[in-house]
């Protein structure tokens, strides 16, 4: 496929040596079904135009002007927070609080006062993204965070706890997740690796939050899930974070929706890139493709890699069809691990990268699967 057939954004997370480390007390452990927030902010945009191509327009390249008057309805649980309140959180954005940077803009730590706070000394730790000024892509990543994580209650997605609206500073306000990212502890040099029981664990978490998404009335399709948009608590349990680019599903009688193809290499699913158009086994193919990171340690996709190793995907397939893992699995794993467990996950990852998005499993299915797994 040559590079007229589609186009595709990498969005690469260049993040701190900590990683982005999101988190607040820890969410009791699955079973947990998860629903709406009663009430979730209501978002409305004033600009010259209604539809995204006239919002765009007004905002491009006008980086020293007010963005467009934006309202966003609070709730009990998403609060307003005023520039001046994050400013002090994040200690006037200096480079030490500093956790992260992406499409949307810098990522920090902070702490915020709070009488009711079960942290020590009433600090309570937070994440605060801050948008990008100068780029388009931050203004509508803030907006599709405020409409989707406003609305969504579930243990294994990230909670947004408020944002901030002034001027041309946009902000959200985070849960503080203590162990990070799952890339950092994938692919970062340094850090201990994960144990296999820990990478089932994160699989079923992640799992449970997608799946919980796909049976929403409406669904919700996160077109950009990779390792750097799973965070982690202090006991593993995985969070989906990162909903700049999702997209609300198809619509009743409809298989899938059109859209620009926008993503990170690697990740998204051949019929995405070949046609624009995105279903919700769309992100089943994404999650495949973590599985087999789990297994192996590798990057989705690696520069450095011979060429035919370029793209993970393709060259373990083969793999994994034939239920051969010898010289794919993670070595830093020294064999601790059950082989039927590994092989059983391989034929699940090879079953979520089929071709054909009708021939591979839902989310729902893929978590019984692996729950299976760790009770076996």
């Amino acid at each position: 496929m040559s590079s007229r057939d589609f186009v595709l954004r990498r969005r690469e997370d260049i993040n701190h040596p900590m990683g982005i480390c999101w988190g607040v007390p820890d969410y009791p452990t699955p079973s947990f079904t998860g629903h709406l927030r009663p009430g979730g902010p209501v978002l409305t945009i004033s600009s010259s135009s209604s539809s995204e191509d006239g919002l765009s327009r007004s905002l491009g390249g006008r980086s020293n002007e007010s963005i467009p008057n934006i309202y966003v309805a609070p709730t009990s649980e998403i609060r307003v927070f005023s520039f001046a309140e994050l400013k002090v959180a994040a200690r006037n954005f200096r480079a030490k609080t500093l956790v992260g940077v992406g499409g949307f803009g810098r990522v920090y730590k902070g702490y915020l006062v709070e009488k009711e706070s079960s942290w020590r000394n009433g600090m309570t730790p937070v994440a605060i993204k801050r948008l990008n000024p100068e780029g388009m892509q931050g203004f509508k990543e803030w907006e599709s965070e405020v409409k989707f994580l406003g609305s969504l209650s579930h243990p294994n997605i990230v909670r947004l706890l408020g944002y901030c609206l002034e001027d041309k500073e946009l902000l959200l306000v985070y849960e503080f997740m203590r162990k990070g990212t799952l890339k950092n502890h994938l692919f970062r040099r340094g850090w201990n690796p994960l144990p296999w029981a820990t990478r089932l664990k994160i699989a079923i978490g992640a799992a449970r939050g997608l799946a919980f998404l796909h049976q929403l009335e409406r669904q919700i399709i996160c077109r950009d899930f990779k390792p750097s948009n799973i965070l982690l608590d202090s006991s593993y349990n995985a969070k989906i974070s990162d909903f700049g680019l999702a997209r609300k599903g198809p619509d009743e009688g409809r298989s899938h929706v059109s859209t620009q193809v926008i993503g990170t290499l690697g990740y998204a699913a051949p019929e995405y890139m070949a046609t624009g158009h995105l279903y919700v086994k769309s992100d089943v193919y994404s999650f495949g493709v973590v599985l087999v990171e789990l297994l192996t340690g590798l990057r989705a996709y690696d520069a450095n890699r011979p060429s035919d190793q370029l793209i993970l995907v393709e060259w373990v397939k083969p793999h994994l069809s034939q239920g051969n893992l010898t010289g794919i699995m993670d070595s830093r794993l020294e064999g601790q691990y059950p082989l039927k467990d590994a092989l059983d996950v391989a034929a699940l990852a090879f079953q979520c990268l089929e071709i054909s998005p009708n021939h591979r499993p839902s989310m729902d299915e893929v978590v019984k699967t692996l729950e299976k797994f760790s009770c076996s």
